[in-house]
């Protein structure tokens, strides 16, 4: 049997009980489609192909547990997010394409609630919106800028003054904000054991504690046998650093998370948030947070190091110094929150592309690839599974002529000159935030980081 998670992973993973494990590979064998990665990215591409066609035999393998990396330690936004903007994409693409990536990733957040609807998965989906908060006048002149670039697109977005900010939250030092509508509160491992029940009653395989060693051409070598298979597809997000040939393809970058306890009525009476808004605001260093289906503030935020060699271990999950930000910043934001406890801390690695481009693929010689999410990958997963399972197919749809689809993200650069540039450019932005918050203008770091994190 495979190896169930007993370290800490998330608040999501202690909410749940732990599910039963799922054997390992036992051994060579084929299959029509060998997925490498269970998180959402494979689930959501082994659901759309058994939609297309309940007749092929489409096995998931993965290294730990389903939901173990990214889609089961996320903060549990379903947003239309890109971490390329649309201008960016236009610049590189062309206008109507970037407005059809736009209108893509709007569908997407629907899809997932559809999904979710007709197939019972009970995962707090809410349509609560996404407010932002400006708490001074450099993020309110970022958040008017951003107010103003999702109207060329067609997203939906209002600028706030404070008082409209505070119908949605409530928050110190507030002076503007804005709010979308595309976005939803989820509880993220809810989701994916939800489309792992549905996946194997539709027949596929999935394999736990089945280690990728290496991928080639119509063949996955693992640590308990290989798979051949007619196509092969990469949903190892952050880990695929770590496979032979990848190794410059996606840096792991940390993000931390922290929980309180169940919060009581008149907490929340003075906090808002009363219809599962996700909130963030606009200081450079990104920040995030929830309000769980169970009544906590769940908060995240970037900033952890990036470790030399895109390293990723178990000690990098759980970081007290960032810990200890995270509930500063979140108390900063909420003083009724000073003497709330933090029941839960956790992190693990996000993918970042050099170009912070996301992608999603397939090679002529059959190996298809998604990833390099930035850490807005929950609806990203959906979209790049509907995407890869027409690929697969061969449906020419409107979603295989989006403009992520065959991109070519830069390499990084080797070491150190990776490490270096990373660690420079976090704390370069954490310069920037404090300069913003004491001074009231904006940082010339603002920009130069703009430049720095875009090429």
């Amino acid at each position: 049997m495979g190896a169930p998670v007993t370290a800490p992973v998330s608040l999501w993973f202690d909410q749940l009980p732990a599910a039963a494990p799922l054997d390992p590979l036992d051994g060579d064998t084929q299959a029509d489609v060998v997925v490498v990665g269970g998180g959402l990215t494979g689930l959501w591409t082994a659901y759309y192909l058994l939609e297309a066609d309940p007749s092929l035999d489409v096995l998931v393998v993965e290294a730990e547990v389903v939901g173990f990396g990214a889609s089961g330690r996320n903060g549990g936004w379903c947003s239309a997010l890109l971490p390329v903007s649309g201008d960016e994409l236009a610049r590189l693409h062309g206008h109507d394409a970037a407005a059809a990536m736009r209108a893509a990733m709007r569908d997407t957040v629907v899809e997932v609630g559809g999904v979710a609807a007709a197939e019972q998965i009970e995962c707090g989906f809410a349509f609560g919106g996404t407010v932002t908060l400006a708490r001074n006048r450099p993020q309110l002149e970022r958040v008017a800028e951003g107010v103003s670039t999702d109207a060329r697109w067609g997203d939906e977005s209002h600028l706030l003054g404070a008082d409209g900010v505070e119908e949605h939250v409530r928050a110190t030092s507030v002076v503007g904000g804005s709010y979308t509508p595309d976005s939803a509160r989820i509880h993220p491992l809810r989701l994916v054991r939800g489309l792992l029940d549905v996946v194997l009653s539709r027949g596929a395989r999935v394999a736990e504690g089945t280690r990728a060693l290496r991928l080639s051409p119509r063949a996955v070598v693992t640590d308990h046998g290989i798979v051949r298979a007619r196509y092969v597809v990469r949903a190892t997000e952050a880990w695929s650093a770590h496979l032979p040939g990848s190794g410059r393809s996606v840096a792991p970058v940390y993000s931390h998370m922290i929980a309180t306890e169940p919060l009581p009525p008149e907490v929340w009476a003075q906090i808002g948030l009363d219809r599962a808004q996700t909130f963030t605001d606009a200081r450079n260093l990104i920040v995030y947070g929830q309000r769980t289906t169970d009544d906590r503030i769940a908060f995240g935020g970037r900033g952890a190091p990036y470790h030399v060699g895109s390293g990723i271990r178990p000690e990098y999950d759980q970081v007290r110094a960032t810990a200890a930000h995270l509930a500063h910043e979140l108390v900063d934001l909420f003083p009724v929150l000073e003497r709330a406890e933090i029941t839960h801390h956790w992190g693990g690695p996000l993918g970042v592309h050099r170009d912070w481009h996301p992608s999603v693929g397939l090679d002529d010689d059959g190996i298809g690839w998604a990833g390099g999410y930035v850490g807005d990958g929950v609806a990203m997963t959906n979209l790049a599974g509907r995407t890869l399972a027409d690929l697969l197919t061969g449906s020419d749809s409107e979603l295989t002529r989006l403009p992520w689809v065959g991109h070519r993200s830069p390499a990084w650069e080797p070491e150190p000159l990776r490490w270096a540039g990373i660690t420079a450019t976090r704390k370069a932005t954490t310069w920037a935030d404090r300069t913003e918050a004491r001074t009231g203008h904006a940082s010339r770091w603002s920009g130069l980081l703009e430049h720095v994190l875009r090429h």
